[in-house]
């Protein structure tokens, strides 16, 4: 069996989950657009840029579900499947997956971004294993606005993903062959580790990389 492991916003999606997460918000009414979009996009910039503190960014889109009730947040996010994810999720992507699935290979999605916004994802996907960012949440369900543990981002997916791993009973050398697929230079770490790091429609920073590194590049989404 090998591991097969995927980014998610920029590789399996073309949009970033979190940052249109907002935007629907935002459309929706639910928040108050100017100050929330201003920061949201500052947020999305920092991120292209390599310099997000995910700590900060996380807590404040958590905070910013923790106004509502877990009730009103599930619904809006079924629309938000419905109109902004679904028409998004494309063949290219989900047969990328399927190759891998078919193959018998250990699959999953590693994100940085929240498992209340990704979870919905990952299962339009067929992805049944989901590494993401951890929301605390009250015994009602509803979101605190707190990040339990270290954000699932760049270092912080190599500690997630072998915490993973090891409630399997198993560890990434386990496997004959280890695939991450990513679109980011924030994912270095990680696809530094495994045995087949494929950069993934990627962006300038990770495709200079992985060509200094003689890594294949794949483009699911304009070829």
């Amino acid at each position: 069996m090998n591991l097969a492991l995927f980014d998610l916003d920029h590789t399996l999606l073309p949009i970033d989950s979190d940052h249109e997460w907002g935007e629907f918000l935002t459309r929706t009414g639910a928040i108050e657009p100017h100050a929330f979009k201003a920061r949201n996009n500052a947020f999305f910039e920092q991120y292209k840029a390599g310099t997000l503190d995910p700590v900060e960014y996380l807590e404040f889109a958590l905070s910013t579900l923790a106004q509502f009730s877990r009730r009103q947040i599930d619904e809006w996010h079924l629309a938000y499947m419905r109109e902004v994810i679904e028409p998004v999720i494309l063949p290219a992507a989900r047969d990328l997956v399927k190759k891998h699935q078919d193959a018998g290979d250990l699959v999953a999605i590693v994100t940085a971004t929240n498992r209340f916004v990704t979870a919905p994802i990952a299962r339009a996907l067929d992805v049944e294993h989901l590494i993401a960012a951890e929301p605390e949440f009250n015994e009602d369900g509803s979101i605190t606005g707190k990040l339990l543990g270290v954000p699932t981002s760049g270092a912080g997916k190599i500690t997630h993903t072998n915490a993973w791993l090891a409630t399997r009973g198993l560890a990434l050398s386990d496997f004959p062959r280890s695939y991450f697929y990513s679109d980011s230079q924030n994912d270095i770490p990680l696809l530094s580790i495994v045995t087949d790091p494929i950069a993934t429609n990627p962006n300038a920073l990770l495709t200079a990389h992985a060509q200094a590194h003689g890594w294949p590049i794949i483009n699911l989404f304009n070829d």
